[in-house]
This record gives C-alpha cells, structure tokens and sequence, in this order.
C-alpha cells in the first residue's frame, strides 16, 4: 500500500496542529536558560552589575522593554513589524510630562490624550497595512514621522519634568519593588488572557500562524491583522506613561532606545519573524535579559558602540534561531555542491 509523506513543517504553520500541547516551548526553555546563565556570568565577571542598586534601577526600564516588546509581539505575529516605536514611546512621554505643566490635576486628563492618540495612531497603522496591504516598514515609519512631528509640536525638543503624582505611581517602589515591574506584569496578565483565552484571541494566533487556512475557514484576515497595530499601540501608550514617570526629565525623544530592542526580545522569546504563534511569557523574559546584557557589558566598560553591536549581535541569533530553517538551507547548500559525475 502506498504512503504519502506529510508536507514539512514550516514556521507559518508550526503549532497550529489541533489538539493540547504538552510542555515549555523552545523559545521560552532557551531564552530562561540564558537569562540565568547571563545572571551567573554578571556575578562572577562584573559583580557591580548585580549589586541591589543596579537591579534597583536595571528592573524599571527592562519593565518598559518588556511592555513595548509584548506591543511588537502582536503585530509580528502577523508576519509584519512596527517601526512606529521611538515615534510612539516619545509622543506618550511628551503628552504625559508637558500637558499636565506640573499640575497633578492635569495628569488624568494628559494621560487620557495620551491614549487617544495611541488609539488612533493603532487604527492608521491598522489600516494602511490590513486594509490598504501597505508595506508594514512603509507604512509605521510613516506613522512614525508623523509622531515625531508632534513630539516636537508640543515640546519643540525640549525636555520637561513629570508630575509629583506620576513619578510616585510609575517610579516609586512597592515592597522594595519598582512600581514598574507591577505594570509589566499586569500588562503581561492581561495581554496573556486576551490573546490566549478567548476566542478572539484564538483567531487572532490563527491567522498569524496560518493566513490561508484562516481566511478559507471564514475569518477576517485583515481585521485581525489591523488589529495587531492597534494592540501595539496600546502596549506603547503604557509604556509612555510609566517611562515618563520613571525618569524625573525625560527627553522629547525618549523612545528612540527602544526599537531595535523591542524587536530583538520579540525574536529572542522564540517569535519568528515570519509570524505565526509567539510565547508572550519568553518576550517578557527576552526583555529582561537584554536589559541585564546592556547592564553586564556596562560594568565592563566597553563603548556605546560595542554595547550597540552585542544588541544587533542578539538579535541576529535570535533570527537564526527560529526564523531561518537551518536545515533545509544547509541541506540546499550540500545539493548544490554536489556536481554529477559525467558520463
């Protein structure tokens, strides 16, 4: 009786088999191994970097990682990616420090517009690549320059101090630990149990993990694809908020460190760039380990430059990793050197 060989797997449609799956995903298992393994290093190479003061002040900002690289998440889930970062991150920033003016009172109602801007820039980007089918990298640096022009409407570059109140909630600590870390998990709960427990949810990974078949089961391809901005850019209206607190003057371009960042943790927590189903827990996890990497190389003393190199150094291996089918391009490259013998 004949045999079919089933069609290989690929990394758009990995895990989108029925059934329970049983286990820690690779992406996850890899990326803790090599958190802890980086603790380790830290400790016996560069002491000072975790000393209680350096985590003190590593924690809130790996906390914002954490939160803008879940944003990223979601959209290249969909196979796509936003540039629309710095643009986003900084416009939050400048909205929650110069709107208020120092006045408390304001702060509630800055935030608020804060959101609504981020509400609106998710449903731009939404459309031009869900609806339109721009291309993604055109579309948010477009979305992106457009940000930036505010940012310097409202600010004309120059930085300002954050409210009392803001820097109490987002900056203070709570039971020895920054405020922050609170918001990235809450963050992390709820982007969690939405995107994995309802059924909205559900279809969202779909359709990420398996464009074809989910439009040929009926969904909304590019609803949900557009919807992946949108989520994105509720992820960097939080972020906004809390880094505007952290920092006592933040800069009118505070959200410039955060692109290639966000999207290196995105790769390094096991999510291809190809899109499909991504482990919001790993992203997180990537999140904290890049943070403690740019803190090691640090207490190391090397440059800016060499820290900017380790940084694309990562990401790099984290596209190799699960984005790029090893196998099969190394088998392609042995088919190709082998010449058949002439006759």
């Amino acid at each position: 009786m004949a045999t079919t060989t089933p069609a290989p797997e690929t990394e758009r449609t990995r895990g989108v088999r029925p059934g329970p799956r049983i286990g820690v995903s690779r992406g996850l298992l890899t990326i803790t191994v090599a958190t802890v393994a980086l603790f380790v290093a830290s400790a016996l190479l560069a002491s000072t970097s975790v000393s209680q003061g350096a985590l003190r002040g590593m924690l809130p900002f790996a906390a914002v990682l954490a939160i803008a690289a879940l944003g990223q998440t979601l959209v290249i889930q969909q196979g796509g990616i936003d540039l629309s970062v710095p643009g986003a991150i900084s416009l939050m920033v400048v909205i929650v420090t110069h709107e208020p003016k120092g006045d408390d009172g304001k702060l509630l109602g800055a935030v608020l517009l804060a959101l609504g801007v981020a509400i609106v820039a998710g449903l731009l980007n939404g459309f031009l690549v869900g609806r339109l089918l721009l291309n993604p990298i055109v579309a948010t640096l477009g979305t992106n320059a457009l940000m930036f022009a505010g940012v310097l409407g409202i600010s004309g570059g120059s930085p300002r101090r954050t409210t009392d109140r803001l820097a109490s909630i987002a900056g203070g600590e709570s039971l020895g630990i920054p405020n922050g870390v609170f918001f990235a998990l809450l963050v992390l709960l709820v982007t969690s149990v939405v995107v994995k427990l309802t059924p909205a949810g559900r279809r969202f990974e779909a359709v990420g993990a398996n464009p074809a078949a989910a439009w040929a089961a009926g969904l909304r391809v590019r609803t949900y694809k557009g919807a992946g901005y949108l989520g994105a850019q509720l992820h960097y209206w939080v972020a906004g908020v809390v880094l505007g607190g952290i920092l006592a003057q933040p800069t009118a371009f505070q959200g410039n460190a955060y692109l290639l960042p966000s999207v290196a943790a995105v790769v390094l927590g096991g999510t291809s760039l190809l899109g499909g189903r991504g482990n919001l827990v790993a992203t997180a996890v990537a999140a904290l380990f890049l943070s403690q990497l740019e803190q090691f190389v640090l207490a190391l003393g090397v440059s800016f430059a060499v820290r900017t190199l380790v940084e694309a150094a990562a990401l790099a291996i984290g596209v190799l990793l699960y984005s790029v089918d090893v196998r099969s391009l190394v088998a392609r490259l042995r088919s190709r050197r082998r010449v058949p013998a002439a006759t």
